[in-house]
């Protein structure tokens, strides 16, 4: 049950809540003119405070967010299941809206040492969870399900225009996304309700796509499946390449030494080669040179001297001996030059094949080692070439899917839907206990304002598109009679979800909900809600206009013990919820 409404400005009207029926009022003064009115007295503001404390998220036209309220702390005390005294008081201030300060830890899967039980401030995320664990039940995965939602089902906002119908929160809010909460709280299959969710998203993302394929630019974009599947298989392929490199790389720590190793040895080799070619190019000239070099012969000049008549004397012929003997000299010394230039050369060209033979085997041994492995830097490069391969994969497999989505046909989702109406009405079927106790009580609910006579029931089926949850009371249509439906539904909706653990005790209605509601009605919906809540053990709070409070009293209504002590007026200065006007 919600306790206390405070506020750390002293002008801040603290609301104090009991169990049972709270009435808020909302009353003139005596020096009311015609133009004051009481819609600026607060009866909506404080479910805006209700919701602001319970988790609603904040944004520039919210209530806590305004300039002259916003560094006001707010707080809320309420009944919590397992906290010491079981109660805890959150406070919130439109400053910080982002965290809460509660007054206990609360938390039972706090990850500290000890807990000593004091106040803790918590993120705003946290706190929606532990109220829809705490206060909802819903602990686990329970995707498609909002405590948010429910709580604006409990308390309905009238500026979120909540009053237009009763089994949504908002003018806008999603069918499906609606009845799957009003499911979980009547004890339905919420997963089977919140199935159409998917179904609904894939048939708007169908039509986006169907719509984007007709340009050029997005056609190209998302492709078709027969490309995309041929294209997922190559890269596909290319993915497990690199992962078996990757998986029988091996690193070598003297990679780039041995790389070195590697490029002086064939340098060295491709030097060997270069030296031989002039080496054999100078031995060839050597040798043509020792063939050339021969002894010269002299033998023909005496012969010639005798016939031109000229006899030469001893003398002479020592000396041509000498000449002779010195040309033979210097012919063997040239030939023992050349001989020793060509046995060099030849030494060289022998010593330089072994030196090749040896550093070809050296060569091949250190190609073989960096052909078996690689440096460090090549394996990042090939874990980063796979990363982008499976990425460009992961991709082409989103491309995919949106292709398939594209063209899926119209009838698949059909199939799809009539799947789902099936097995729904199936479950409803087999849920008789559950659909037939709301309806009980809402018929119970509706009787008691309209008189037996009066039919009165909750529709449930599964329609094409979400669960249909439809209130029925035979009117005429009015406004005061519709809002008594939604009266009716959301008294139901709180008993059936309170009994069996799915929603928290208590339930807030704006004085919005009982406009053009005759004087009888009112009557009997005050005592209704009195009476329900004594019995379920559940609290009813709603704001209402003195002139509609009068109209219940004259219908011998007794507000007497229901009425809060803080009366809200119009007067202009301090008579509002905040004590002053803004």
């Amino acid at each position: 049950m919600l306790r206390r409404l405070s506020a750390d400005d002293p002008r801040f009207r603290s609301l104090e809540f009991a169990p049972g029926l709270n009435i808020l009022v909302a009353d003139t003064t005596s020096v009311s003119g015609e133009k004051d009115s009481r819609n600026g007295t607060g009866k909506s503001s404080t479910v805006e405070l209700l919701h602001f404390l319970l988790g609603a998220r904040v944004d520039k036209k919210s209530l806590a967010a305004r300039k002259a309220l916003k560094e006001i702390e707010f707080s809320l005390e309420l009944d919590w299941p397992g906290a010491t005294g079981g109660r805890v008081s959150v406070t919130r201030s439109g400053a910080r809206p982002e965290n809460v300060l509660l007054d206990k830890n609360i938390e039972s899967d706090s990850e500290a040492i000890f807990d000593f039980g004091g106040p803790a401030e918590i993120p705003m995320a946290r706190w929606t969870k532990l109220i829809e664990a705490n206060l909802f039940g819903l602990k686990g995965d329970y995707q498609g399900l909002s405590g948010r939602t429910m709580l604006s089902f409990l308390i309905r906002r009238i500026l979120s225009h909540a009053f237009n119908t009763a089994t949504r929160t908002y003018p806008q809010q999603p069918e499906a996304d609606a009845a799957a909460n009003l499911a979980y709280l009547l004890g339905l299959d919420w997963k089977l309700a919140s199935a159409y969710r998917e179904i609904s998203a894939r048939e708007a993302t169908r039509r986006q796509l169907r719509q984007a394929v007709n340009d050029p630019v997005w056609g190209r974009i998302v492709g078709s499946t027969s490309e995309l599947r041929g294209q997922i298989t190559i890269a596909e392929e290319d993915v497990r390449r690199l992962e078996e490199q990757i998986k029988t790389f091996r690193v070598v720590p003297q990679y780039e030494e041995l790389k070195q190793r590697a490029d002086e040895i064939d340098g060295s080799i491709r030097s060997f080669n270069s030296r031989d070619a002039i080496d054999r190019r100078n031995l060839a000239d050597l040798k043509a040179a020792v063939s050339e070099t021969t002894d010269g012969d002299v033998r023909y000049l005496e012969p010639v001297y005798r016939e031109l008549g000229i006899l030469l004397g001893d003398q002479v012929r020592q000396r041509f001996d000498d000449v002779k003997g010195f040309h033979e000299s210097i012919v063997r010394n040239r030939r023992r030059y050349l001989a020793e230039e060509i046995e060099s050369i030849e030494e060289r060209l022998m010593a330089r094949v072994a030196q090749r033979e040896t550093l070809g085997v050296e060569l091949q041994r250190v190609l073989r080692t960096l052909d078996e492995g690689g440096a460090l830097e090549a394996l990042t490069a090939l874990q980063q070439a796979l990363a982008q391969k499976q990425a460009s994969v992961e991709a082409l497999r989103h491309r995919y899917a949106a292709a398939q989505m594209l063209e899926a046909s119209a009838l698949e989702i059909k199939a799809k839907r009539v799947d789902l109406q099936r097995a729904l009405k199936n479950d409803l079927g087999e849920r008789a206990r559950q659909t037939g106790e709301a309806t009980v009580l809402f018929s119970e609910f509706a009787q008691r304002l309209y008189g037996p006579g009066r039919q009165a029931y909750l529709e449930f089926d599964a329609g094409p598109s979400s669960l249909k949850i439809v209130p029925h009371v035979d009117s005429d249509d009015s406004r005061g009679i519709g809002n008594m439906v939604i009266f009716c539904f959301d008294l139901t909706m709180a008993v059936v979800a309170h009994r069996h653990g799915r929603g928290p005790d208590f339930l807030v209605h704006d004085s919005h909900l009982f406009d053009g509601v005759d004087d009888r009605q009112l009557r009997d919906a005050l005592e209704l809600a009195a009476e329900v809540a004594a019995r379920e053990g559940m609290q009813y709070i709603a704001s209402l206009n003195s002139d509609d409070l009068e109209k219940a009293e004259r219908k011998g209504y007794d507000p007497s013990g229901k009425a809060l002590a803080v009366r809200l007026t119009d007067a202009y200065e301090d008579g509002g919820l905040f004590g002053f006007r803004f």
